[in-house]
């Protein structure tokens, strides 16, 4: 152990120190931060995972990292550097990802604490819900541009990382982004979707092509072009995306006609789309508009300066012969990559040359990446900041001072008399949370009908409900099982309905993660009025959901009255108390009992947070 760490810490703490065994899940901007932080304290015990490798964009901030490491693994480079700071440090490194089985419970309970470094929600409800399962204290990071937080997780003593809701990411129905845009990121997730038709995994709720399923919104023209797909004429919309594309040899021009006169063409005939909005204007590759006024600005980087629409022809066109040479020469899907120079150009390009279509404000190459990439500025002192007091909150525990264990927030702007970092007292357990109680129970409510089991499983348990390999047993229908996460099992459920196995209005399914050692009551809401768009909603326990649904039929009866019409019941759950985690939204917390000001509570600042 480091001399100066002697004369810092007493001797039974710098024996807890070195003898503990921690897992830092994360090797990027706090990861890299904090791994120094941990092995120059003292600490020789720990294992490192993450799945990124390095790129060229991380060296402004992640300094562990040099340019002749990009490409490498971030953990096992994270590693290298480390050791030259203490070489006496065991660093064990796993270029992998942490939710894979591999990373079991019994993997979890061999560490005295977990540290989260990770920039995304998914992975931070797993590693919550292992700890919780595994016993093991977790400190839970992250930082948002000049905004931060670090807290303690501890079961059955705090509340847990999904104690609360977060809010939705943001999605935007098919519709207004194939044929009715009206901001820039309407034009940017058209974009990216384009992407994935040309040269990605091919995914049909991507369909950029305009849109004439709803005929009562499209006037005659959809309808027509209904009846015409039903009696297999020609129709614009008949040939995939990529099937037209490889007709014509991906031909920057024609592909350019197409998507950006034809398309638009057909959309303008479906009249009743444009009553009250302002009609598209159709582009041609050789009737190049003017420069739109727009300037250059010699003060600002490359990518911050604005694009002609010249400008956006050109790098359209460039883009697409190289994309499309990539696609031949590797034999499988692009990917598409926030920090790929052509896959970056064609969505900046395309996103642009729609807006201006449109007549939606353009945006720069920089805007673009950043909003197409859910990407918020990262700022190193921010990450050392939070880094510091993920160490100094572990020390704590350490110690067995949980009780004295913060979450605290560094703010944009010191508050409470110029205070940069707010600490406050750790909330407990949500009594009623769907992860951490005693018995987590939510409701969801869909359309039996229409809903199947593939969806079930793909986008409710995993992709809302955060689960990695679910069981589903209908309860009370004799045991049967409607998922499991055996391979191959039920794989002939996946294409059915829910209402074909008799779930209906009020069935109860029990689901299990072995994996995350996770039991949930999921209790099915038939509806066959949903928003726009929705396949489903997640809706909480159900006594507020009781309540809710209470209180919204209320409301639906005196605007029924006041219009002389019904209205749908839409049960959302608001609730301030968000954690402040790099994707989400601030937290109110109470505010320590000796700061200058009284306890009240206090909620930090947050940029707008764009999820796609």
């Amino acid at each position: 152990m480091a001399t100066h760490v002697t004369g810092i810490l007493d001797e039974n703490l710098r024996n807890s120190v070195k003898s503990a065994k921690i897992l830092v899940v994360g090797a990027g901007g706090i990861g890299c931060e904090l791994l120094k932080n941990l092995v120059l304290t003292g600490f020789e015990d720990i294992e490192l995972i993450d799945l990124d490798t390095i790129d060229i964009s991380n060296l402004n901030r992640q300094f562990l990292f040099q340019k002749v490491h990009v490409g490498r693994s971030k953990s096992e480079v994270a590693r290298e550097s480390a050791l030259r700071f203490n070489p006496q440090a065991n660093i064990v490194a796993y270029h992998d990802s942490i939710t894979k089985p591999t990373y079991g419970v019994p993997f979890f309970k061999k560490f005295t604490l977990v540290m989260n470094a990770l920039d995304n929600r998914a992975a931070r409800n797993h590693v919550n819900r292992m700890c919780l399962a595994a016993g093991v204290p977790l400190v839970e990071s992250g930082t948002a541009g000049y905004l931060g937080q670090v807290t303690v997780i501890k079961k059955g003593v705090t509340e847990c990382y999904e104690c609360q809701p977060k809010p939705a990411q943001k999605t935007f129905p098919g519709c207004t982004i194939r044929n009715t845009p009206s901001e820039p990121i309407h034009c940017i997730v058209w974009a990216k979707h384009l992407f994935n038709q040309l040269f990605g995994e091919v995914d049909p709720d991507e369909d950029v092509s305009p849109d004439a399923a709803d005929p009562e919104q499209v006037g005659d023209a959809g309808q027509a072009a209904l009846e015409a797909e039903a009696n297999d004429e020609g129709n614009v919309n008949r040939v995939s995306t990529r099937g037209w594309a490889t007709s014509h040899n991906y031909d920057a021009k024609k592909l350019f006609g197409k998507l950006f006169y034809d398309d638009i063409m057909y959309l303008l005939s479906m009249d009743k789309l444009w009553e009250k909005r302002r009609k598209p204007t159709p582009l041609q590759w050789d009737k190049l508009p003017d420069a739109d006024g727009v300037v250059e600005g010699e003060e600002l980087i490359q990518d911050q300066r604005p694009w002609t629409i010249s400008q956006c022809y050109d790098v359209f066109a460039a883009a697409v012969g190289s994309l499309y040479k990539k696609l031949q020469g590797s034999g499988e899907d692009l990917v598409w990559d926030k920090d790929d120079k052509d896959s970056m150009d064609f969505v900046t390009a395309c996103a642009n040359i729609r807006a201006h279509i449109f007549g939606i404000p353009q945006k720069s190459r920089f805007d673009v990446k950043s909003m197409a990439g859910n990407i918020i500025p990262a700022i190193a002192t921010t990450n050392a900041v939070i880094a510091g007091l993920i160490v100094l909150e572990s020390i704590k525990i350490l110690q067995g001072r949980l009780n004295d264990c913060k979450t605290v927030y560094l703010n944009r702007r010191p508050n409470f008399k110029n205070w940069l970092l707010v600490p406050c007292v750790l909330v407990k357990p949500n009594p009623k949370c769907y992860v951490c109680s005693e018995k987590p129970e939510i409701c969801v409510r869909l359309n039996v009908e229409k809903t199947t089991v593939r969806t079930l499983e793909e986008r409710i348990l995993k992709a809302s409900l955060n689960m990695v390999a679910p069981d589903v047993e209908i309860v009370n229908n004799r045991g049967t099982i409607l998922i499991s996460s055996e391979e191959g099992e039920t794989e002939e459920n996946n294409d059915k309905l829910l209402k074909d196995f008799d779930i209906i209005d009020g069935t109860q399914l029990n689901c299990d993660d072995f994996l995350q050692n996770y039991t949930l009551t999921l209790n099915i809401i038939h509806s066959e009025k949903l928003e726009e768009g929705v396949e489903f909603e997640v809706l909480g326990n159900p006594e507020e959901l009781k309540k809710a649904q209470e209180e919204q039929a209320k409301k639906d009866a005196e605007s029924a009255v006041a219009n002389n019409e019904g209205a749908s019941v839409s049960t959302v759950m608001e609730n301030d108390d968000l954690v402040c985690l790099d994707d989400e939204e601030p937290k109110k917390r109470k505010v320590e009992e000796e700061s200058p000001q009284p306890a009240k509570k206090m909620r930090a600042e947050s940029p707008d947070i764009i999820m796609i």
